[in-house]
């Protein structure tokens, strides 16, 4: 008798972990997608505001383009100090701040086109993820290896900024589909296991929002790199 009761509180423990993860994860998941509408949100309203040729024109689109970066930096480094609803504000700052640095591919390529290729990163970063939040092989060594290729993608694109070839461009996008696809699967599991890691409901809302960002990035770049690939310009 005894036994039985002890596999009854294993398997009720067991079912409630499984139920606790799987709210987590569909809250990193929601935190994501509400980051993703915000950021179109915030680039069409600069489109049809009428603000864009002023914000990307002289020094003022330094400030626009950076702004995102000193705000992800931001969150990066304060998210322990921060308490979860002000996490949860500063992350739809910086997807709106993205939105806006966005703006101009609305000019560069058609709506049809960017369209397409949203659906297309939609699909594929669904499939990454589901498969690293279902499989039972340990990413971690995968993911070293593509966090040194998102090194490498770094430093070539910034030399490219200076050199301007539209063949190393090919190629880093190329390159850049490949690390993210592979991040979205790495990043997904490792978000998982920190579900286990932590020790109350503040923290576990904090690597929420933090895992909320790091798919949103993921996701952010795999779009951008498949839509220099794919993307059909004006």
């Amino acid at each position: 008798m005894s036994d039985y009761r002890g596999s009854e509180r294993v398997g009720t423990q067991g079912l409630a972990i499984d139920q606790g993860l799987r709210a987590y994860m569909i809250r990193v998941y929601n935190y994501m997608a509400l980051g993703l509408v915000v950021t179109g949100l915030a680039a069409f309203a600069t489109m049809t505001s009428g603000i864009a040729p002023m914000l990307f024109a002289g020094p003022m689109k330094w400030v626009v383009l950076l702004a995102p970066l000193a705000m992800v930096m931001f969150l990066s480094f304060r998210i322990q100090t921060l308490s979860v609803p002000a996490a949860q504000l500063a992350f739809w700052v910086y997807a709106a701040l993205v939105g806006v640095s966005l703006t101009p591919i609305a000019y560069i390529y058609t709506g049809a086109s960017i369209a397409k290729v949203f659906f297309i990163t939609a699909a594929t970063f669904g499939s990454l993820s589901l498969y690293g939040y279902t499989t039972k092989r340990d990413l971690t060594a995968f993911g070293a290896f593509l966090f040194m290729g998102l090194i490498g993608l770094i430093i070539a694109s910034l030399v490219n900024i200076f050199l301007a070839s539209s063949a190393v461009s090919f190629a880093l996008s190329i390159i850049g589909v490949l690390v993210f696809t592979g991040l979205t699967a790495y990043d997904t599991q490792r978000i998982k296991s920190m579900y286990f890691q932590s020790s109350d409901s503040v923290s576990l809302g904090r690597m929420a929002v933090m895992g909320a960002l790091t798919l949103y990035l993921d996701f952010l770049n795999m779009f951008m790199s498949l839509l220099r690939l794919f993307g059909d310009r004006r």
